[in-house]
């Protein structure tokens, strides 16, 4: 069955593919040629034009012979910087990188272990239901893949993502999330000889920034300031000034008030400034809402979460379902009426020169993927 030998192989070869986001290509490539030689009907799309990357997403179908309506698993092939040049190492069934760039386990990992998974059915000629293999570009900066994604072009109604840590739980609550961006255009002037005649936009981006409330504002919600942008030098009064931040919420309604109320707080910070000359004029304000991606709510009775809690049960193992504070390429599935849950493949500290993810652990994800795709197929 699954080959923990040939599963670390396979990742330790798929980690030493430079693959940053929107520079897929090479590692596109390389997947497009496992999966056709394990039979698979392959094409890669338009999303890398949309994107301005040097490939698509990569979807592989795989016909299968069991009555059983189409699954969709799914990985993301792009990583974040620094990931070029990586040199896995190994050391007690435990993969990291040497120390100078991140590991690349977030989200080879998981292409490893659908790698493993479709090897065996392939070679064992285990019966199966039809499926689909999507592994889509450009996660990391915004799930830009599954955005640009046709999802017209996919039969399956249900799916998997594997693209987190836990491997107990099936991730079946995720928030939606809003990025906001603001640019307040103020006036240059000497902040020494002449600061009456200037408008400090970074003051008034402050006044505003201070009478919000930031973190963790209930159970269901979060915001941030993330980014602040401007000024040139400290003897010259600052006349622009950009804020980039965010609002996250499982609950809808309260995603729009707050993203409001956020977007209340520049609008009279900025209606509110009093100049000191009249040579100064009125800052201007620029607001930008850009919805991130949805949430995501499965019931825990619904059958991608039940199949998968099965398929543990057989493997005498716990699953349960979980809620996250995070996104994936799952809230873009879902937003598009592929219900879609995430799994994990033991990867840890994630987006750091610490990252690292253990062989047991990628085994016992490909052995639950396994099961579930069996138990679909009966």
């Amino acid at each position: 069955m699954i080959r923990p030998d040939r599963l670390a192989e396979t990742f330790t070869r798929l980690v030493k593919i430079d693959s940053v986001s929107r520079r897929e290509a090479q590692i596109c490539n390389e997947l497009q040629n496992v999966l056709e030689a394990m039979g698979a009907e392959t094409f890669i799309d338009h999303a890398g034009a949309a994107v301005g990357g040097d490939t698509g997403n990569l979807i592989a179908r795989f016909v299968g012979n069991a009555d059983a309506p189409t699954m969709m698993l799914c990985a993301h092939m792009d990583t974040v910087e620094p990931g070029n040049g990586i040199k896995p190492q190994c050391k007690n069934g435990i993969f990291t990188s040497d120390g100078t760039t991140i590991l690349g386990a977030d989200d080879k990992s998981a292409i490893a272990v659908l790698i493993e998974v479709l090897t065996v059915l392939h070679e064992e000629r285990l019966s199966h239901a039809p499926l689909e293999v999507v592994i889509t570009i450009c996660e990391e900066v915004g799930l830009l893949g599954a955005k640009n994604l046709d999802i017209d072009r996919l039969k399956a109604r249900f799916g998997y993502v594997l693209d987190t840590t836990d491997t107990t739980g099936i991730v079946n609550r995720a928030p939606g999330a809003n990025h906001i961006e603001f640019v307040i255009n103020g006036k240059d002037a000497h902040a020494g000889a002449a600061p009456e005649k200037g408008i400090n936009a970074i003051a008034i981006a402050s006044k505003a920034i201070a009478g919000l409330t930031l973190g963790r504002i209930d159970q269901e919600t979060t915001c941030n300031i993330g980014v602040i942008q401007g000024g040139i030098a400290t003897n010259i009064i600052p006349g622009q000034v950009t804020v980039k931040g965010e609002v996250r919420s499982h609950d809808p309604q309260k995603l729009a008030n707050l993203t409001q109320t956020i977007v209340t707080a520049f609008e009279t910070a900025v209606q509110d400034f009093k100049p000191q000359s009249s040579e100064a004029g009125s800052p201007r304000l620029k607001v930008v809402v850009d919805p991130d991606f949805a949430c995501t709510h499965i019931p825990e009775d619904h059958p991608v979460v039940t199949l998968a809690v099965k398929a543990a049960q057989n493997l005498g193992r716990t699953l349960k379902p979980r809620t996250t504070g995070g996104g994936a390429d799952a809230n873009v599935f879902f937003s598009k009426g592929i219900m879609t849950g995430v799994l994990g493949t033991g990867m840890r500290d994630m987006h750091t020169v610490r990252e690292s993810v253990s062989l047991s652990d990628m085994v016992e994800t490909a052995e639950l993927v396994l099961e579930i795709i069996r138990l679909h197929s009966l």
